[in-house]
């Protein structure tokens, strides 16, 4: 198991917390996109914190998380689910900005003006939706103000990617801690401590460090109990049926003007970027489906 989260509680049971290890997946999303360094960073932070939110999650539910700013990356897409599973996009992909110490800038490149918008399917009628004013364009420091704000939750986050020269993602990973009613004021300025003090994830993680290292640095002294160790994959959802569906909800005239094509055509995965051939007889096939 490379990439892997683990999930515990504390024993006073009004904290809970999560981390994980996510270089793996990170770079093979990466990899799949051609992001630039910066895009990789912003991706590679949204896709852990998709992990984070999906092991939340009850067994079959869905979590969706959009960000949408100002910048020159216009928007990262992130879908995850109970099980580990996650995939994600950027808007563009080819986005490498620099702070003036030589770091990459991923408030920047995403912006501070815009929203952050989180769906849940719970298997109910209708999906879960919140959404929040971008606080910093940074990632961690906008979920944890959804977390806050929007599901009354006070939480903290923090994500961290490395992008080596070669543009080849070496570390990637995360936390996310959150109180739970009755509050424990003392356990709570304990945690803050602990968080002020921590190096940063990506330090933490190029020097070795896994996710049941960053719990117990961020729980020392704390009594706590681990609950779940789970695997964690880049894995999309798409299929040439999804794809057969989508075609088919253009409408017949879209889809009989591509059936006219001879040499048929071909969608392209958003989110894994695999693309599926169709040929002219597909198309046909399912402009005679429709009646």
């Amino acid at each position: 198991m490379t990439d892997y989260l683990v999930r515990i509680v504390t024993k006073s049971e009004n904290v809970r917390a999560l981390a994980c290890v996510t270089t793996d997946l990170v770079n093979e999303a990466c990899q799949r996109h051609g992001t630039w360094p910066t895009a990789s960073a912003a991706l590679g932070r949204a896709l852990t914190a998709g992990t984070l939110m999906g092991a939340l999650l009850k067994t079959g539910q869905r979590t969706a998380l959009k960000f949408e700013g100002n910048g020159p990356l216009k928007k990262i897409l992130v879908e995850a689910d109970s099980n580990g599973a996650v995939r994600g996009c950027v808007g563009v992909p080819e986005v490498n900005l620099l702070t003036a110490d030589g770091k990459l800038d991923v408030g920047k490149a995403l912006g501070k003006a815009g929203f952050l918008t989180v769906t849940k399917d719970l298997g109910m009628k209708d999906p879960y939706r919140g959404m929040v004013q971008l606080l910093s364009g940074e990632i961690a420091e906008d979920l944890a103000l959804y977390l806050t704000e929007s599901e009354q939750t006070p939480s903290a986050v923090g994500l961290g990617v490395f992008v080596e020269p070669d543009n080849r993602v070496s570390a990637a990973g995360g936390f996310l801690i959150q109180t739970l009613p009755p509050g424990n004021e003392e356990v709570v300025e304990r945690l803050m401590r602990q968080i002020n003090r921590l190096p940063s994830i990506t330090q933490l993680l190029r020097e070795g460090k896994n996710p049941e290292d960053i719990l117990a640095i961020l729980f020392a002294d704390i009594p706590y109990l681990t609950l779940e160790k789970r695997a964690l994959a880049f894995q999309c959802t798409c299929s040439r049926e999804k794809i057969e569906r989508a075609l088919v909800s253009l409408g017949r005239n879209e889809l009989a003007e591509m059936a006219a094509q001879e040499e048929g055509t071909e969608v392209t995965c958003e989110f894994c970027r695999q693309v599926w051939q169709l040929t002219r007889q597909d198309l046909e096939r399912l402009l005679s489906e429709l009646g």
